[in-house]
């Protein structure tokens, strides 16, 4: 019996092409070859199924030029005629995972292959693309490669032989909303009690009606006395100075920016414009004031209202940034602002 072909997709990062700054590397075909994470992944697939090539394509050049990317990427799966198509694992790499599941979902749509695709369940892609596409639930980084391939792979064997599929919790797939009736070996009264026996005995347990997590943040207590406390400015709204000079991502932001404004009272075209790939940049470009109010609060300073501005002012892009990273951003920079006295924030988005 002939073996199953498989086609692997991979970013440059786990193709050893390098990092960041190879994000730009355009989509590369690798006939015959297995590649970084293609090495785990053909372990698992054992005598079945076999790895005719991978797909190298950067981070920014396949979210920056989605049309092109998507439409060179599609051509060179023809080209391998694979019988399932692999993307990742992405784990926690907010690019990485969008475009894997664009890639996936396309490949699934125009050229009626089936593909898997893995990462984190807080990864944008996943959000995006859970319902479209089969997504391997993995680790937050590529510590759980290994787990994710003994997942990923009988997954892609599956979907490749066209078998019925078990529910997400058997198969190893974030949840898609789709809902299939089964039969439980136990009535339900006998689970439900179980459950309540290990949880009061501070055992491990697994609910069958997980509820939404929704994060909720406790305010601070309100200032007492605006007129002498310093503020400082923090945005999602990508600003930065002209350039870029750090490099942050339009979209899945890896990294956050710290910007000294000493001095500066209005947010000029002349040396400030925006990174995000989320929203018309037009005016903000323009006067990036409109997303981060420089100018105003020099205003309130002057006036008295506030005590003075902190001299500094941190920029993250929050398009497609996972919570995860996010939230890692936010307690770094927070420390900072914490031991420079700051005393509120003023935090503005798009």
């Amino acid at each position: 019996m002939a073996k199953i072909k498989v086609a692997h997709y991979i970013n440059q990062f786990f193709a050893q092409i390098g990092g960041e700054e190879k994000a730009n590397y355009p989509a590369e075909l690798r006939v015959g070859e297995i590649v970084g994470p293609g090495m785990a992944l053909a372990q698992n697939l054992g005598d079945e199924a076999e790895i005719v090539g991978t797909i190298v394509c950067g981070d920014s050049y396949f979210n920056e030029n989605l049309e092109t990317a998507t439409a060179e990427i599609l051509d060179m799966v023809k080209e391998l005629n694979p019988d399932v198509f692999v993307a990742g694992p992405a784990f926690n790499a907010g690019r990485y995972g969008v475009a894997c599941g664009t890639i996936a979902a396309a490949v699934q749509d125009q050229l009626g292959i089936p593909a898997v695709t893995a990462m984190y369940d807080e990864n944008p892609g996943a959000e995006m693309f859970k319902d479209k596409v089969y997504i391997v639930a993995t680790k937050n980084s590529a510590a759980g490669m290994r787990a994710a391939m003994k997942k990923l792979a009988p997954l892609a064997l599956k979907v490749a032989r066209g078998e019925k599929l078990g529910a997400s919790c058997e198969e190893g797939y974030i949840p898609n909303g789709t809902r299939v009736n089964f039969f439980e070996k136990e009535r339900g009264s006998k689970r439900a009690v179980k459950m309540l026996l290990d949880k009061l005995a501070g055992k491990k347990f697994a609910t069958e009606y997980p509820m939404p997590d929704f994060d909720r943040v406790d305010p601070c207590p309100p200032l007492k006395d605006l007129t002498h406390a310093k503020i400082a400015l923090v945005t999602s709204g990508g600003i930065v100075p002209k350039g870029n000079p750090d490099h942050i991502e339009s979209s899945s932001a890896s990294h956050y920016g710290e910007y000294d404004i000493t001095g500066v009272d209005d947010l000029t075209e002349e040396f400030y414009e925006t990174a995000h790939g989320g929203y018309d940049p037009t005016y903000a470009n323009e006067d990036a004031d409109c997303v981060l109010p420089v100018d105003v609060m020099r205003d309130l300073e002057r006036e008295g209202v506030i005590g003075e501005l902190h001299h500094l002012f941190y920029s993250v892009t929050g398009n497609g940034t996972a919570v995860a990273s996010a939230r890692a951003f936010a307690a770094e920079f927070a420390q900072k602002l914490v031991a420079d006295g700051v005393q509120a924030v003023i935090l503005t988005s798009t």
